[in-house]
């Protein structure tokens, strides 16, 4: 039989061991999050992005690691691109996991709209500086 002393502290510890062991989880699990860039900075570090997460649509900052700053597709990112980012929440913005290339077909529909209104724009600024 054990003492109240002893089961007290081990009781303690093994909470605190969950505790550590479910926030550790949590932090492994990017968020999924679909996106239509807005803003591209010269660094690209932070871009401006209007952002699906969970179905909500907000303006947001996508923020790049050295790893995604490497990628192909970060490095030729423009506005209106669409994409697919696993990231993490931070106060910043979302730090970003791994990031994939989308047709706009393939975002959610509020995005779509998004998508489709950037590249209307971005066709008009273009247009007048071909001829």
């Amino acid at each position: 039989m054990t003492t109240k002393s002893g089961t007290g502290s081990v009781t303690g510890a093994g909470l605190a061991l969950v505790l550590a062991a479910s926030l550790v989880l949590a932090q492994e699990d990017p968020l999924a999050i679909f996106a239509v860039v807005i803003k591209v900075p010269k660094d690209k570090k932070q871009v401006t992005a209007h952002l699906s997460v969970g179905g909500d649509v907000r303006e947001g900052t996508l923020i790049a690691s050295e790893d995604i700053l490497g990628n192909p597709i970060w490095r030729k990112l423009e506005i209106c691109h669409s994409l697919k980012v696993e990231a993490w929440k931070s106060q910043e913005g979302y730090r970003v996991v791994s990031v994939k290339v989308l047709e706009a077909g393939m975002l959610p529909m509020p995005l779509q709209g998004v998508a489709g209104d950037c590249l209307v724009k971005k066709a008009v600024e273009i247009a007048p500086l071909a001829e």
